[in-house]
């Protein structure tokens, strides 16, 4: 059976993983695809349906980060919002989104690139080495985080 505490831990967490995802898919949306016109979501096709794809993927990103808040919302009514925990999650959710993107959309399933016409060796590096950067953020505050209500669980159990 859950405790209330890890259902609240778990909470943090997940709103913070569903957040880092749709923050990140939604920056990808408006700068590459929108802004810069690098590409689309799904490029094996005509532009009509890759404006389509777009729009799918930006519906997909703004549901998650509106989602996100929403749990976040009730942990703070609550008074249960833990902004560490939440932020190491949001950081690694953003990074498995990115790295996901790098690795899985752009090289195994080649929906698109991030660029055409160009060298893409050093835009796959950076975009894969800022996620993975991402990733060891996320994890690391989510351990010191864990480190320390774990500190402070046995300091109140020693003084009881």
């Amino acid at each position: 059976m859950r405790t209330a505490k890890r259902t609240i831990d778990s909470m943090n967490f997940w709103s913070g993983i569903l957040f880092g995802l749709g923050a990140v898919a939604f920056i990808d949306e408006a700068l590459f695809h929108q802004l810069l016109h690098w590409h689309h979501f799904y490029d094996l096709s005509t532009t009509s349906i890759g404006l389509i794809s777009d729009g799918l993927f930006h519906a997909f990103s703004w549901f998650a980060t509106v989602a996100a808040l929403f749990m976040v919302g009730n942990l703070k009514r609550r008074g249960n919002w833990q902004k560490k925990r939440w932020f190491g999650a949001y950081i690694l959710g953003a990074g498995i989104f990115q790295l996901y993107d790098g690795i899985i959309q752009h090289k195994l399933m080649r929906l698109h690139q991030i660029r055409y016409n160009v060298e893409i060796f050093y835009y796959d590096l950076i975009w894969n080495v800022i996620a993975a950067i991402m990733i060891v953020i996320g994890v690391l505050v989510l351990n010191s985080e864990k480190a320390k209500s774990k500190k402070v669980g046995e300091s109140q159990v020693a003084s009881s």
